[in-house]
């Protein structure tokens, strides 16, 4: 097996935690707060990891550019979780959950328009198919 393909499929299980996890332990706490707790303890989580096995040191050459856009995609992504707390606290889990994966479909799109990769009929059907999938799980 692939190394990248392990990595997805520990990252999609690790990501099915997520809502369950966050659904309980929303129960009594404000979203926005329970993001922020959650994306202190993943900084601290992140940063020991990278200290740990010695990558943290380049963090002084990271270029201007690739600094930048790490930086958006951060900021993306803290908006994502930010929404997504608040859907999950606010909503059933299936219908978040799937409505969320719709970003994959939207990842494929714009990976063709602005990154240039391949789509073909099968990836676009594939996509189309994952939001179809998403709205009959929402309903």
């Amino acid at each position: 097996m692939k190394t990248y393909i392990l990595y997805a499929i520990l990252a999609a299980l690790f990501a099915s935690l997520v809502p369950i996890f966050g659904k309980l332990g929303l129960k009594d706490v404000d979203s926005t707060l329970a993001t922020a707790v959650r994306a202190v303890i993943m900084a601290v989580f992140l940063v020991a990891v990278a200290a740990t096995t010695g990558v943290l040191k380049g963090v002084g050459s990271i270029d201007a550019r690739s600094l930048t856009l790490i930086a958006l995609s951060g900021l993306a992504g803290a908006l994502s979780w930010l929404f997504y707390f608040m859907a999950v606290k606010a909503g059933r889990v299936p219908a978040v959950v799937a409505i969320d994966k719709t970003s994959v479909a939207i990842a494929i799109f714009l990976s063709w328009i602005i990154l240039g990769s391949r789509m073909n009929v099968k990836t676009a059907v594939g996509a189309v198919l994952i939001v179809l999938g998403a709205i009959l799980t929402a309903l």
